[in-house]
């Protein structure tokens, strides 16, 4: 079934991994709002597709004035988040401190007052997380990135569970491997995953593409699919 048509919110959507499921999903014909926090140069190349709007995760008011913005709101999809990344012990704390309110409290804070925008107004409507795949799997040095994502995993699945019901809202969780967008060039850039391409565990780096079309999976209208987490990681984390 087709999303044209359909309003979808995609906070953080002209980021790295957003910007693919932004075009993707603009192509189809949805009526897309984007959300941005400080990046608004890379945002302005969505203008003609989408709305945007400045927006801090973090922020309930903020929150709160993007929904009175939607009106006949469908989708909604999150990709704002941190790379959390600890350097030296003494920062673990402080780190773990912003990667809370980053990559897990606002985003299951703007899961759930979506899922009662969408039951307020009778709407049996798409919720799509992104995590990571060390939300699903250890991987050293992680802590302070991993555990939160972790976290909104199984936020997504308790929200899943108490959204069944007479609208149905589903909800559903991207964890993405290695992916040459985003956060994760970094790490590429410096050869952190390099030998999972020599020993050939994976066949190349994921793309930006391989996570939208995962997105549009979940977003599918008439889906049969809640509470699930696809882990898109070419293998990776086998």
């Amino acid at each position: 079934m087709s999303l044209s048509g359909r309003e979808v919110l995609l906070v953080g959507g002209a980021s790295g991994l957003g910007s693919a499921t932004t075009r993707m999903l603009a192509e189809e014909g949805a009526k897309l709002t984007v959300t941005y926090r400080a990046n608004r140069e890379r945002a302005e190349e969505f203008r003609s597709v989408a709305t945007l709007v400045p927006m801090d995760l973090r922020s309930a008011d903020d929150r709160a004035r993007v929904l009175d913005l939607v009106r006949d709101l469908y989708g909604l999809v999150i990709f704002a988040g941190v790379p959390a990344r600890v350097r030296r012990v003494e920062e673990l704390e402080g780190v773990t401190r912003i990667s809370f309110q980053d990559n897990f409290l606002g985003p299951m804070l703007m899961a759930r007052e979506v899922a009662g925008y969408l039951r307020a107004n009778s709407i049996a409507g798409a919720i799509v997380l992104i995590a990571s795949m060390q939300a699903v799997h250890p991987f050293p040095a992680s802590t302070a990135y991993s555990t939160q994502k972790a976290a909104l995993v199984h936020a997504a699945k308790v929200l899943a569970k108490e959204t069944r019901g007479p609208y149905y809202i589903r909800v559903n969780v991207v964890c993405p491997g290695v992916t040459d967008a985003g956060m994760a060039q970094e790490s590429i850039a410096a050869g952190k995953y390099e030998r999972y391409l020599e020993e050939q565990i994976i066949p190349r780096y994921g793309q930006a593409q391989d996570v939208a079309r995962a997105v549009r999976f979940f977003l599918e209208p008439d889906n049969y699919v809640t509470g699930q987490v696809l882990t898109v990681d070419g293998g990776l984390t086998l």
